[in-house]
């Protein structure tokens, strides 16, 4: 099985110059803790609620005037949606992280897999079993 087979497709994305009170509302209402960035129709970082609480509000920075480029987190993880299921599950593990972007062979965002979609996959229990253990295992990540 492919990533292309269980990833989620048509993900929400803000851009660079979005105001970050912009970027939480969208999180809010499409009830997500996680958006891509991109810019030119290319993926350049992702902003998570955990980059808004840790960089933007615990430092006291003013929403209305803070922008998603300078907040955001710009090393992403991503695979291709014509890797194999084991090997994304693998790469997450690995990377320890809970999702990972779905990039076509032209590195254009294709979807997003998350350790929920993995876990939904049939004959897979044990793998996601796996990657889970080493994510919840792994020290904690500094923003």
């Amino acid at each position: 099985m492919q990533a292309k087979d269980i990833m989620t497709p048509n993900v929400e994305c803000i851009s660079p110059e979005t105001p970050i009170r912009d970027a939480a509302q969208k999180m809010k209402a499409f009830d997500v803790s996680f958006l891509p960035v991109t810019e030119n129709d290319r993926l350049v970082g992702a902003l998570t609620d955990r980059d808004i609480v840790l960089r933007v509000i615990a430092d006291g920075k003013d929403v209305e005037f803070c922008k998603t480029r300078d907040y955001m987190t710009q090393e992403v993880f991503w695979c291709y949606d014509d890797q194999d299921v084991d090997e994304v599950a693998d790469f997450m593990g690995e990377h320890e992280v809970r999702r990972v972007l779905i990039l076509d062979r032209k590195k254009r965002l294709a979807g997003i897999i998350s350790i929920g979609d993995l876990a939904q996959t049939g004959g897979e229990e044990r793998k996601t079993g796996e990657t889970m253990k080493e994510i919840v295992q792994a020290p904690p990540q500094a923003a």
